[in-house]
């Protein structure tokens, strides 16, 4: 056994302690308010890194070292929790790493539902909710995919509907206004608890409904794709509850 073995496996471990700590505490500072957004996003990816780190050197230890049981069974706990720290993390960043960087996503670009009694909740340092020419065209490119959702059922029945599926996502409803055909909601994502505000539009057609959607983050410039999939994920649901039902 090399020396230098069993001392090196001590450090991986105590590396990825600390990254497991740097990303508790980068998460639940920011979500308590304790710490403010860059100061946790600091920490978080400083602990995904020294996580990363250990991956590696407990890669090392196991691939190139003669270890004894000792070691070999401090390696592999190293690798199972440097692995668990940071497959989600970086698999999250990679999932949307072609995303533009946008926050702002509708499937009404021309008209986009309108935000209510959401918008006293935003508070005065959350993103803008204008919907600018440029932004429309920079989702058309990225997203062509998120288009109005056309149901063969009255808005009535979308409506009731849709707020089961909002219920089954776990979004917050903010306000459900069947008269004017309009729900809003709050997302609170899962990493650091920010809020992404969505507002629904119901509109009847001539052999149904349309139903439009809007989905904003509060802070941030982009959104790794987060609310155009919160959009699909979405209008997949409804689509399969009115399939189920016919």
């Amino acid at each position: 056994m090399a020396s230098g073995s069993p001392k090196f496996s001590n450090r991986s471990l105590m590396l990825v302690r600390v990254g497991g700590i740097a990303l508790l505490v980068g998460l639940l500072g920011y979500r308590t308010g304790f710490t403010g957004l860059g100061f946790s996003l600091g920490l978080f990816a400083l602990g995904v890194l020294f996580s990363v780190i250990a991956l590696v050197m407990s890669l090392f230890t196991l691939t190139f070292w003669r270890y004894s049981r000792e070691v070999t069974g401090q390696a592999s706990l190293t690798l199972v929790l440097a692995l668990g720290l940071v497959v989600v993390p970086v698999s999250t960043l990679i999932g949307g790493g072609g995303s533009p960087a946008i926050h702002h996503i509708t499937t009404d670009p021309s008209d986009p539902p309108r935000f209510d009694s959401v918008i006293p909740l935003r508070g005065n340092t959350s993103n803008s909710l204008d919907y600018t020419a440029e932004l429309a065209k920079v989702q058309r490119q990225a997203y062509p995919d998120i288009q109005p959702l056309l149901i063969l059922a009255n808005p009535a029945e979308v409506f009731g509907q849709s707020e089961e599926v909002i219920r089954t996502l776990g979004w917050q409803i903010v306000d459900a206004d069947r008269a004017a055909g309009r729900i809003e909601a709050t997302d609170t994502t899962f990493w650091f608890g920010f809020k992404d505000d969505i507002v629904i539009r119901i509109r009847p057609t001539q052999n149904g409904s349309r139903v439009d959607l809007r989905s904003v983050s509060r802070v941030g410039g982009g959104d790794i794709g987060a609310n155009a999939a919160r959009i699909r994920e979405f209008s997949a649901r409804l689509r399969t509850l009115f399939a189920e039902r016919n």
